[in-house]
């Protein structure tokens, strides 16, 4: 028995030397692109100047391997425009002119999983898949087995149930399927994969590791998209619960009365919209729930650098991490020194943690101040991966090789904004969000929608409108912005 024990082990090890000697040779690294939701901005421990609450080890130890970016901008601040803008290396708005919610994925635009199956690439996504349309469909451009990926364990809406993962809890809910409110078995390639016991964000990094065990012919990429730290936030286990001082709440049940709104009693969006704001929860404990989701989250990233090391790909493999957009101001996380958060165009809403990590290749404890977007990750990934882009209207530049002083755009609803160099002109207002907002959360100086123009270098928390002292700034930005519009939306 021992021997054949034996033999075993020194099978795997061949296997996993086979691998990583067939990577190498292909002189292609691995690629792993770690998404996550709502991460406020003070809440990234590399930053010098993080809240000194979060203590998030993992996530650092990932950083500081490598280079994290202190002024990286996603191109929403929401969800589903940003998703299609780090997957395309393009402002959604170039095709979407509405800059709505659901900017979805044209045929004509290529994915960042299409661009390395070229060269030889095996491809998976795991988690959370959200281009605004198309949610909980198979059939369609917008899932991910349709632009590119190989394979898909994950959900299609902007959220998902953290607990409640079954066939049964699926059949027992009037409402199972809402574009945040959803529930039931995950979508699984052609199919469904249901999780009886469980928690989402540990099903997702067991599902990543068993994805790294798997032998390849080829090297891999693979996007993991947790849904943590976004709604529902009180959603966590016991023990990070226990660590900080908050009370469990019970999980929905299809047998309860509860009513909200306009949902019907005994719906699963009844339930999530009473605990996706503050009242049913105090402003003061969202805090407490949050750092419990980011403190679990954390360690399961810890469980994804493990695995990589224990199947000897970790110094192969080019390690992106970035959150979604800026930290929701309804869940208790700290944007700080930022103004506002999510669901508007002031820097909480769009200013996010980066980092990125490949052994030999970027010194670890890098800083880069320059600002960047996350529409360059897909540039970066294909330099990486030896592809010569020839894309012109790619927005995105590789982050191997920022450069200074060029024209990031934003559309968002009504709203807009420009940065080049130090300065940011935007019209940005409040009127994207409904709730009382979380005690962390920085209030903006106005919230109207006239022109407001920053020095975001020197005044990187927009206190100070410089609008009326610099009049011809602001038409050049506001002429910037006009002029990218008009030559650049409405190609597809």
């Amino acid at each position: 028995m021992t021997k054949i024990f034996a033999s075993l082990i020194i099978i795997l090890l061949a296997s996993n030397t086979l691998r990583s000697q067939k990577a190498t040779q292909n002189n292609l690294p691995n690629i792993l692109l770690i998404v996550v939701d709502d991460q406020g901005y003070a809440d990234f421990q590399p930053f010098k100047n993080h809240d000194t609450t979060v203590v998030i080890p993992n996530i650092s130890k990932l950083a500081n391997s490598g280079q994290i970016f202190t002024e990286a901008y996603t191109t929403a601040p929401v969800c589903s425009p940003s998703r299609a803008g780090i997957l395309t290396g393009k402002n959604q708005f170039r095709w979407d002119k509405h800059a709505s919610w659901g900017p979805g994925l044209p045929e004509t635009v290529k994915t960042i999983p299409e661009y390395l199956k070229e060269v030889g690439y095996t491809t998976a996504r795991i988690g959370k898949n959200d281009l605004g349309r198309n949610f909980h469909k198979y059939d369609t451009r917008e899932y991910p087995l349709k632009h590119g990926y190989d394979e898909f364990l994950g959900f299609s809406a902007h959220a998902h149930d953290y607990w409640l993962l079954s066939k049964n809890i699926e059949e027992k809910t009037p409402d199972p399927k809402g574009t945040s409110a959803l529930l039931g078995p995950l979508m699984h390639n052609e199919g469904t994969k249901s999780y009886k016991d469980g928690y989402l964000t540990d099903i997702l990094t067991d599902e990543a590791i068993q994805y790294f065990k798997t032998p390849k012919d080829t090297p891999f990429f693979l996007t993991l998209a947790y849904n943590a730290v976004h709604h529902l936030i009180h959603e966590v286990p016991q023990k990070y619960l226990d660590k900080y001082k908050v009370k469990p709440i019970q999980n929905y049940s299809p047998d309860s009365l509860m009513a909200y709104g306009k949902h019907k009693a005994g719906s699963y969006a009844a339930y999530y919209d009473k605990y996706s704001r503050a009242g049913a929860i105090s402003a003061s404990d969202l805090r407490g729930y949050y750092l419990a989701n980011l403190n679990c989250l954390d360690d399961n990233i810890g469980r994804i650098l493990a695995s990589l090391e224990n199947e000897d790909l970790i110094k192969n493999t080019l390690i992106i991490f970035i959150s979604d957009n800026g930290g929701s101001p309804l869940t208790g996380a700290n944007n700080s020194p930022l103004t506002g958060g999510k669901y508007a165009l002031w820097e909480g809403g769009i200013r996010v943690p980066l980092a990125l990590s490949w052994p030999n290749k970027i010194a670890p404890g890098t800083v880069e101040n320059a600002y960047v977007s996350a529409t360059d990750i897909l540039p970066t990934i294909t330099q990486a991966a030896g592809i010569t882009l020839t894309d012109n209207t790619l927005d995105g530049k590789s982050l191997l090789h920022p450069i200074k002083d060029r024209i990031l755009v934003w559309k968002w609803k009504k709203t807009w904004a420009v940065r080049k160099g130090d300065w940011k002109l935007t019209n940005t207002n409040e009127n994207h969000w409904k709730g009382e907002p979380t005690p962390l959360y920085i209030k903006p100086i106005v919230d109207n929608d006239a022109l407001k123009l920053f020095n975001v270098k020197e005044d990187p928390g927009e206190r100070k409108d410089l609008s009326a002292q610099y009049p011809d700034k602001v038409k050049a930005l506001e002429a910037d912005y006009n002029n990218w519009c008009q030559t650049n939306i409405g190609n597809y």
